[in-house]
């Protein structure tokens, strides 16, 4: 994002963006029980949600509505405390959107759905380009240079697609095109994932990224309306399969502006998924590069003193190799390994904390050894506790990922949940 040049445009200034932020996230199991998988902190001071809306912003986009619904408490409390600097004055916004039963008596029941009970909302703003994007992916993204795209071409709906191995496709919506990148098929979540011609290793995926002619999305969500009982009222399920061959449909690849290749995007949906992304952020030169400050990602900022490393003895000494700690943070007389520490963590003498990712607020008593473990916000360890070390007792008490990484919180150590989560 460094040198790419930015498209902040009339068609930028046109576009109404709505942020599907509603989900669940099951696959992050107890992670999830309290809070929507968009408020799940990541990168040490960040919430996920933050990565769409500053894309969203440093595209020139400042039109936006986030749809919630699923426990959405702390993710309404930081969008307010965070996202409240732009100017209504100058039809700049953030929007909250929760289930209000506008149109049905019912909540959201899909993607499309979300969408169109806010039709009268999406009609007030009077957009010219509606931007639909998840609130639960990392990356950034210039949403200038895909909406160019749509226009260039002429599209009626422009889906923003990632290569992906084929082994790993059947978990995304898999889109066949032809030479100039019209969709021919698309298929949700295939058994056998259709390659890229000439590239058999590899499939086209959809990111969950659509931009639609707005009169485009009015018709084909109330198509869609007016089949109930035949559709699960979801984008991926339901309206881009039926518009194939209806309506011109185009991939927009999603590709490293400056070194051209496959762009970074994260889908960090399980647990597995959540710790490897958070620590390929404290290598030399990670592909996500949050110390880029011509493309900033923007969240609430805590008004935090900085990290403080104590004590200095041969077998009591303060220190972090090869991690990432936030402000706040005070690591006295323990060792600090290729780890991530967010906001006010404490970690106490004669511990040591390898290959995980500590949430904010947590505290890790004396004489404990942490690896391979993601802790909850608010954990209290007690002192002399072994997590990540013998899989056999995590099972136990806590959850332990198909990939060995230990996920620990309040509740599995008979603690209350922080308030804020």
């Amino acid at each position: 994002m460094q040198t790419a040049k930015r498209y902040v445009s009339r068609l930028t200034r046109q576009t109404l963006a709505l942020v599907l932020a509603g989900g669940r996230g099951s696959r992050l199991h107890d992670l999830t029980n309290w809070r929507a998988k968009p408020a799940v902190p990541f990168g040490g001071k960040f919430r996920i949600i933050d990565f769409p809306l500053s894309n969203c912003i440093n595209s020139g986009i400042g039109r936006v509505g986030v749809i919630t619904q699923y426990k959405s408490h702390s993710l309404i409390r930081h969008i307010q405390r965070g996202w409240g600097f732009l100017r209504g004055e100058l039809d700049e916004f953030i929007e909250l959107l929760p289930a209000q039963q506008r149109i049905e008596t019912s909540w959201y029941e899909g993607t499309a759905d979300a969408i169109l009970q806010n039709l009268d909302i999406i009609r007030s703003h009077a957009p010219e380009y509606v931007l639909i994007l998840a609130g639960d992916h990392v990356y950034k993204m210039d949403y200038g240079t895909m909406l160019a795209a749509h226009v260039e071409s002429e599209a009626d709906i422009t889906i923003g697609c990632i290569e992906v191995p084929v082994g790993e496709a059947s978990a995304f919506g898999v889109m066949s095109v032809d030479g100039e990148l019209r969709i021919t098929e698309f298929a949700e979540k295939p058994d056998q994932p259709d390659p890229i011609p000439g590239q058999p290793d590899n499939a086209l995926a959809s990111m969950g990224i659509y931009v639609f002619s707005t009169q485009v999305l009015f018709d084909e969500l109330l198509r869609d309306h007016e089949l109930d009982g035949k559709s699960s009222h979801d984008f991926g399920n339901d309206i881009i399969p039926s518009v194939i061959g209806r309506r011109r449909v185009m991939a927009f690849p999603f590709r490293n502006p400056v070194r051209g290749g496959p762009a970074y995007w994260r889908d960090v949906g399980t647990i597995d998924a959540l710790w490897k992304a958070n620590l390929e952020l404290i290598g030399i030169s990670p592909e996500l590069n949050l110390y880029d400050l011509k493309w900033p990602v923007w969240t609430y900022q805590e008004q935090l003193p900085p990290a403080k490393f104590i004590f200095d003895d041969d077998n009591r000494r303060g220190m972090a190799v090869d991690s990432m700690v936030a402000g706040g943070c005070v690591v006295s007389g323990a060792t600090v390994r290729h780890s991530l520490l967010f906001s006010q963590v404490k970690v106490h003498s004669f511990s040591g904390i390898e290959n995980s990712v500590l949430f904010p607020d947590v505290d890790v008593a004396r004489h404990c050894h942490i690896r391979n473990a993601v802790i909850d916000r608010g954990c209290r360890i007690p002192e002399g506790f072994r997590i990540g070390v013998d899989e056999a007792e995590d099972r136990k008490r806590f959850h332990v990922s198909p990939g060995g990484i230990t996920l620990v919180t309040p509740e599995m150590l008979g603690q209350d949940y922080p308030h804020g989560l």
